[in-house]
C-alpha cells in the first residue's frame, strides 16, 4: 500500500532577531528546519511565513540553511505568506522555489533601516555630564548623548548600503527574470500580495493546504515544525524579557499597518 504523501511545514512566524528574545533566529530554528527535511521523506517543504522582518544576518542564515537542505535532499520548497513577508520576512520567502500569497498579504520592503534617538540637548538641559573614554577614534560613533556627527552618519549609511546590496543580490538570485524591471522594487516600498504577483515578487495567489493538496493529492498529510520554547518560557518565566519582545515586535508590525 502506497503511503499518503507528506509535506513538512516550517512555521516562520514573528520578528527575526538574535539573542534570547528573538522570535526567529538560526539557532532557535535550526533543529526544526533540519527535522523538516530529514524526517519521513516529505514530498515538499512548505514555509508558513508571517514576519515583519528584522536581523539581515539571521534572515540570511535561516534562508541559507533552507536552501542548502533543499538542494542536498532534492526537495522542493514552497513559501506561503500570511499577513506579511516584509524586509527580512521576504528574505526568508526567497529561499523557496515558489512564493504564494494572499491577495491582502504585505510583501516586499526590500531595504535597510537603522534608527536611534538623540539626547544631547536633553542631558545638557538637566546638567548631566557625559563621560566616555575610548581607545580608537571611531569607537564612540553614533553616541546618542553626543551631537550628531556628519561623518558618523555617512559611515552608517555606507554600512546600510552594503547590507542593502546583499539583500538585492539575494532577491535577484532567487527571483531572476520573474521580477519586473522597476527600481521601486528595491526602494523599501511594500505592496499587497496581489500587486506583488504582478511585480514578480510572488508567483501566485494561494493558501497552504488547498494549494499543496492540489499539487500532491487530497490525501496529503502535513507535519508542522516550529521553534521550540524552553520549559521556563512555557510556564511564564522571563516575564520582563517577554514583555520587551512584545513591544519590539509590535513596533515592527506597526510599520505595515498590522
Amino acid at each position: 500500500m502506497t503511503p499518503d504523501p507528506m509535506v513538512a511545514v516550517i512555521r516562520l512566524h514573528g520578528q527575526i532577531s538574535t539573542g534570547t528574545r528573538g522570535q526567529l533566529n538560526d539557532v532557535a530554528m535550526a533543529s526544526a528546519i533540519e527535522r523538516a527535511f530529514r524526517r519521513g521523506k516529505p514530498k515538499a517543504v512548505a514555509l508558513s511565513i508571517n514576519s515583519p522582518g528584522g536581523s539581515p544576518v539571521q534572515s540570511s542564515l535561516i534562508a541559507a540553511r533552507i536552501k542548502r537542505l533543499s538542494e542536498e535532499k532534492d526537495i522542493p520548497v514552497y513559501a506561503f505568506v500570511e499577513d506579511a513577508a516584509a524586509s527580512g520576512g521576504y528574505w526568508l520567502a526567497c529561499a523557496a522555489d515558489k512564493i504564494y500569497v494572499d491577495r491582502s498579504s504585505i510583501i516586499g520592503s526590500i531595504g535597510v533601516i537603522m534608527a536611534s534617538f538623540g539626547f544631547a540637548d536633553f542631558i545638557g538641559k538637566y546638567g548631566i555630564e557625559r563621560r566616555v573614554y575610548t581607545a580608537g577614534d571611531s569607537k564612540s560613533q553614533l553616541d546618542p548623548f553626543k551631537p550628531e556627527d556628519p561623518a558618523d552618519v555617512a559611515r552608517i549609511k555606507e554600512i546600510g548600503g552594503d547590507i542593502h546590496d546583499a539583500f538585492i543580490d539575494h532577491v535577484k538570485a532567487a527571483r531572476g527574470d520573474r521580477l519586473v524591471d522597476d527600481p521601486a522594487l528595491f526602494s523599501g516600498q511594500f505592496w499587497t500580495g496581489a500587486k506583488g504577483v504582478e511585480l514578480g515578487l510572488a508567483d501566485e495567489i494561494g493558501h497552504l493546504v488547498p494549494t499543496l493538496k492540489g499539487l500532491f493529492g487530497d490525501n496529503t498529510k502535513f507535519a508542522v515544525y516550529g521553534r521550540r520554547k524552553s520549559l521556563f518560557q512555557r510556564f511564564g518565566a522571563r516575564i520582563a524579557n517577554d514583555a520587551l519582545s512584545v513591544l519590539d515586535e509590535r513596533a515592527a508590525w506597526s510599520r505595515f499597518g498590522l
